[in-house]
């Protein structure tokens, strides 16, 4: 499909707009300058230096512009903006944001961070494929790939990819895609991302990560040779608790690949609002990321000699089993920890009651700090079924149950004070 002269000179000045405002002598910015203006548009009208809302489902077009449908068009956002399931300014920037910041070449925003995982497995998978993913990840992407992928002829081994050997023994001759989390959640074990992608490039498979723990504070997987990126907005990158999305970032010819499939038949667009409150978070990514890795840490080593805790877990501790992987791979250590106790689900029933600073619920990476336990047998009958050894390694980070932590913006000294009372 081609666009005619005017749709071409339309789109030019569109991208010109688009492009990150270099420094005057061009030297490329800083990643924390990257979260304030990779992809920002200045409104060429008002002059405004916040991101507009285009809340329009439609927009003008003259008749030879665009096409009536995506099928054969290559690269959608080649085309100028015709719908919003398409394409969207809104979104078009928090994309643009986003593939800055993980230094890749696009994105695809998602309603959701399972619709971007969703996205990539419904595109790079096929009828007779093979699937590797993570024994312990994101339970909406475990519970898809081995209950729903599996019925339509997709082949899915589960393996702890903290494990090399038995990564490397895991791969068949159809294994087309590797899909890693790093931490992973809930027990922030690690994945060694340059040696998984080595072993998943020798044999032509993609390998994806989900980074939404990390963020591209702590980890930029791309730069470790991972091909593909996957986040759920929702949580810190949005760091507010009031909207969702998701995003998928890596090299052009996928990621295009990816929109031109899943972007327009599975309909999951993020809408316009949500892509702006998101980049609206997306400006305080590094001070928030390191203010709640600073919290984090100083609460693991209160937590660690705490009376009522029996063990703590926090990639930025000495005492984790990965902590020279973590500080080879992060350059923070992230706003998750996680704690074991004596009776756990007499204790989840106490910090509820007592909790007045952090709150007791699910979910993760807002600005409040929220606590809430993750019951190992629930968990192996909910969502991983993990048996035997795989078990065994489950519970070498999480025993019978984990408290996860998701420190938010509070005072470190109010949140340290809450946990001693109420875990007393």
């Amino acid at each position: 499909m081609s666009l005619n002269r005017s749709n071409s000179t339309a789109l030019a000045d569109r991208l010109s707009q688009a492009k990150v405002r270099p420094h005057s002598d061009d030297r490329p910015l800083h990643w924390e300058t990257l979260a304030l203006d990779g992809g920002l548009v200045i409104d060429p009208t008002t002059k405004a230096i916040a991101p507009n809302i285009s809340m329009s489902v439609n927009n003008l077009l003259a008749p030879g512009d665009g096409a009536f449908s995506a099928d054969g068009v290559e690269d959608l956002t080649a085309l100028p903006y015709l719908y919003a399931r398409w394409t969207n300014p809104t979104v078009r920037q928090l994309e643009q944001r986003m593939a800055a910041l993980e230094g890749a070449d696009d994105a695809l925003a998602t309603a959701t961070g399972l619709a971007a995982i969703a996205a990539m497995f419904l595109t790079c998978l096929k009828a007779g494929d093979h699937l590797i993913i993570s024994d312990v990840c994101y339970a909406g992407a475990s519970e898809l790939a081995r209950r729903i992928l599996p019925d339509y002829g997709i082949e899915v081994t589960a393996v702890n990819m903290s494990r090399l050997d038995a990564v490397a023994a895991a791969f068949r001759p159809n294994t087309r895609l590797v899909h890693c989390e790093s931490p992973c959640n809930p027990i922030l074990r690690l994945t060694d991302l340059s040696a998984v992608a080595a072993l998943a490039h020798q044999r032509d498979a993609l390998v994806s990560v989900d980074s939404t723990l990390a963020t591209p504070v702590a980890t930029r997987p791309l730069s470790l040779g991972v091909d593909l990126v996957i986040h759920s907005l929702t949580k810190f990158i949005n760091g507010h608790g009031d909207a969702l999305g998701g995003i998928v970032c890596g090299r052009k010819q996928i990621v295009e690949k990816i929109r031109s499939r899943a972007g327009v038949y599975l309909g999951a667009s993020l809408s316009a609002h949500s892509a702006w409150l998101i980049m609206r978070g997306i400006d305080t990514l590094f001070p928030r990321m390191r203010a709640v890795s600073d919290s984090a840490l100083r609460l693991a080593r209160f937590l660690d000699g705490h009376p009522g805790v029996k063990s703590v877990t926090y990639p930025g501790l000495d005492t984790h089993p990965q902590h020279a992987l973590a500080r080879r791979q992060m350059n923070a250590f992230g706003g998750i920890l996680t704690f074991q106790t004596d009776a756990p689900q007499k204790m989840a029933i106490q910090l509820a009651d007592r909790l007045r600073v952090v709150h007791y619920a699910f979910s993760l990476g807002h600005q409040r700090s929220i606590v809430v336990l993750l019951d190992t047998n629930e968990m192996m009958t909910s969502t991983y079924g993990l048996k035997g050894a795989s078990l065994d390694d489950y519970r070498a980070f999480a025993g019978d149950g984990v408290f996860r932590l998701s420190v938010g913006l509070e005072s470190v000294e109010d949140i340290i004070d809450d946990l001693d009372q109420a875990l007393r």
